[in-house]
């Protein structure tokens, strides 16, 4: 497949973006190689500067639950933008926008809108803190949320043990402000609880996480972190950004049962636009300024643009059949993958929930970040080149999210199975 046109692209770019991308997974330093550049993008499809079209399953990382320029999500956009694209005043939408999201998410009361997921997950802790009058915030080992300096943390030697930074520039008093422990782990979770749970503001965590491939909760986990940070007085917080109106209309909540004291979210909830958005009972987001002391702001929050793309898509994705019809799509993908991949040979551990997926390249089963890391990432490397040159776009690492919109019809889903099998093969 030629790519010449992306491969020069790339070049120039790198001449003045940094590593030539705006964001480092996109770079495809996880598989190898030089990206592609797309021009455009269409249902299920995004094609390149060379004319090359691919089956998507990333989905600008997920928020394209209606496949690339939805009708509906064009038309109210183009609206919008007729009137301004931004005021710093507010608007109707930011309303609508954010009742839409309180009548599906059953423990969000109030929310405030920002302009991405690190925003929201960032002002959630800030809340946390200070409702709480606490410092330590407990993150999960391997769970992603933004560049957060405080969460750029890796695991320390035992589990009520501080992170250290992962990144330069973090000083070493954000991390040490911050513990890490294991997903699904509830022993974990009680240990630190009792070493220091009359410090600890929250536990933050993705109940269903997609920044170490997807791995799903196991039975009681989500419900045991709750009853324990009832006890200890701490808040737990959902980052949903990516998994909101991915696992369920009524996210995590919804499908597990479990309430969380807040919520983060972002992705679906702008329909492919730069959004964010955190959320909980009154009484928490009620400490928020303008009515409470916890500061936080944003110029361009609730915008025209991105409020509107983010109710055309959760209107249409509440209508009869419709979020059904994305989870029904990766369903039928993951079934035809399993049994190829058993007619080949090749060992793999494979997860969905909802509209979320990933296909482990490892013969035993994945529950949490150190479990993920086994997995074979030269034998994924080799998938996704082959997956790539066969038309299909599957993101550029073993540790993220698939993902499958109501543009992923049968027809979609039988081509990206034949190329599936000649990708396989060549394991």
């Amino acid at each position: 497949m030629n790519r010449s046109r992306s491969e020069s692209l790339f070049e120039e770019a790198n001449r003045v973006l940094v590593g030539g991308v705006n964001s480092p997974v996109r770079a495809f330093k996880g598989v190898g190689g030089s990206p592609f550049f797309a021009t455009s993008g269409k249902g299920a499809t995004v094609t390149d500067a060379d004319g090359n079209t691919y089956i998507d399953y990333v989905l600008s990382w997920g928020p394209l639950v209606l496949g690339h320029a939805h009708p509906i999500v064009e038309e109210a956009v183009r609206k919008a933008l007729e009137n301004g694209a931004s005021f710093g005043i507010p608007t109707e939408a930011e309303i609508r926008l954010g009742e839409t999201i309180a009548n599906h998410i059953k423990c969000v009361e109030k929310v405030r809108l920002v302009n991405s997921g690190t925003e929201a997950t960032m002002s959630a802790i800030r809340l946390a803190r200070g409702a709480t009058g606490r410092d330590i915030v407990v993150k999960i080992e391997g769970c992603y949320h933004g560049h957060v300096d405080g969460l750029l943390v890796a695991a320390g030697s035992g589990p009520t043990t501080f992170g250290h930074p992962t990144s330069p520039g973090i000083p070493k008093s954000h991390a040490e402000s911050t513990l890490t422990i294991p997903y699904n782990d509830l022993e974990a979770a009680k240990a630190v609880l009792e070493a220091k749970g009359d410090e600890i503001a929250c536990i933050i965590l993705e109940p269903v996480p997609g920044n170490m491939g997807v791995i799903v909760p196991q039975d009681g986990y989500l419900a045991g972190l709750r009853e324990l940070t009832k006890a200890h007085g701490t808040l737990l917080i959902f980052d949903e950004v990516m998994s909101g109106f991915r696992i369920a209309m009524g996210g995590a909540e919804e499908r597990f049962g479990v309430t969380p004291d807040l919520v983060t979210l972002g992705k679906v909830i702008g329909g492919g636009l730069p959004v964010g958005a955190y959320g909980g009972s009154q009484d928490l987001m009620d400490q928020i300024s303008p009515v409470g002391p916890i500061y936080q702001a944003g110029t361009l929050s609730g915008n025209p643009l991105a409020t509107a793309a983010g109710q055309a898509t959760l209107d249409v994705l509440s209508s009869d059949g419709v979020y059904d019809s994305t989870v029904n799509a990766m369903t039928l993908l993951g079934r035809g993958l399993g049994e190829i991949a058993r007619e080949a040979g090749v060992p793999v551990h494979q997860t969905q929930v909802g509209s979320m997926a990933c296909l482990f390249f490892n013969e035993n089963p994945v529950q949490n970040y150190q479990d993920a890391l086994t997995s074979n990432t030269e034998r994924f490397s080799t998938y996704f080149h082959a997956m790539l040159d066969n038309g299909v776009y599957l993101a550029p690492s073993q540790f993220e999210a698939g993902f499958t919109s109501i543009a992923h019809d049968s027809s979609v889903i039988d081509r990206t199975l034949d190329a599936a099998r000649s990708a396989m093969a060549s394991l």
